[in-house]
């Protein structure tokens, strides 16, 4: 019998005669081409997912509600790990703290509206969903990845969460100064 397989560029070949190997159990020679072929299977699929794209989904268009989440087609989606002043009205549930908060969530929008305008972006990681039913995810276009460039233009902030929690508390919008 002989097995193949392409490791490292090169061709393997194993040759098993076991007629000619006296010394072998039917046992030891089982467990040498079940490792042989457990390792050419192994070999197969790391050389597959080497070659496979990190991305999940792709868009052409994008909607923002605000300047953390939006609408990639039909899925609802948040940006992990991010925060993004509020736009909705001081007297709403989850709305603005404070009229600043929500002139700064407006900017952020307009800034990720123009940030992916035109744009292929692409969901590169989905963390599952949140409370209110949006996939949360890590999101770029070809020019990078659009949480970093939101937080670069000083639009958006970090706000780690493990296991759907925070880990710290959420940015303080009021708190920024008018400049």
């Amino acid at each position: 019998m002989v097995i193949e397989n392409n490791w490292d560029g090169g061709l393997v070949r194993n040759l098993f005669i076991f007629g000619s190997c006296p010394g072998l159990t039917g046992f030891m020679k089982f467990k040498y081409v079940f490792t042989i072929i457990l390792m050419a299977t192994l070999t197969s699929s790391l050389s597959v997912a080497q070659n496979t794209p990190s991305t999940i989904d792709t868009h052409n268009s994008i909607y923002w509600s605000d300047g953390d989440s939006g609408k990639l087609g039909d899925v609802k989606f948040r940006l992990a790990n991010i925060d993004a002043p509020e736009t909705g009205s001081l007297k709403q549930r989850g709305g603005a703290k404070c009229e600043l908060e929500r002139e700064l969530g407006f900017e952020a929008k307009a800034f990720m509206v123009e940030f992916t305008r035109g744009k292929t972006i692409r969901i590169v990681r989905e963390y599952g969903k949140d409370r209110y039913g949006r996939l949360v995810v890590d999101i770029e276009t070809e020019d990078g990845d659009i949480a970093s460039a939101g937080i670069h233009a000083g639009h958006l902030e970090k706000w780690p969460h493990v296991n759907g929690r925070a880990q710290s508390p959420k940015p303080d919008w009021c708190a920024r100064s008018e400049n």
